[in-house]
């Protein structure tokens, strides 16, 4: 792999993008089919919605060689991974168990209560 676009190595990316994200491929699949997962996240023309179509694509990922990503995959990572970090950034006060921001995050790989 050569160096990432956005100035980080793609070794770099992989680590923060595997801090990042600490739902297993499994448990993000199965999180995905459910009702919670579905009903949160902006919508493109009532379609799915950005994060679930990313919490998808998570799931591929995690399942890909370091050694087969592409520079594409390597920027879609980096956008998980500023996505994680911005939400985390915005945690409400309170029991986040039932919240549509913890959903959020799920959908982007993440779960706060794990």
């Amino acid at each position: 792999m050569s160096p990432a676009r956005g100035g980080a190595a793609p070794e770099e990316t992989v680590r923060e993008f595997r801090e990042a994200v600490n739902l297993s491929p499994r448990r993000l699949e199965q999180w995905l089919r459910t009702e919670e997962s579905l009903s949160v996240g902006q919508k493109k023309a009532g379609g799915e919605s950005v994060g679930h179509a990313s919490g998808r694509r998570i799931v591929r990922l995690l399942r890909t060689k370091t050694s087969d990503l592409t520079e594409d995959d390597l920027a879609h990572m980096r956008k998980v991974v500023g996505y994680v970090h911005r939400h985390l950034a915005q945690r409400p006060e309170g029991d986040v168990g039932g919240t549509r921001w913890r959903y959020a995050l799920m959908n982007w790989g993440h779960d706060p209560q794990v």
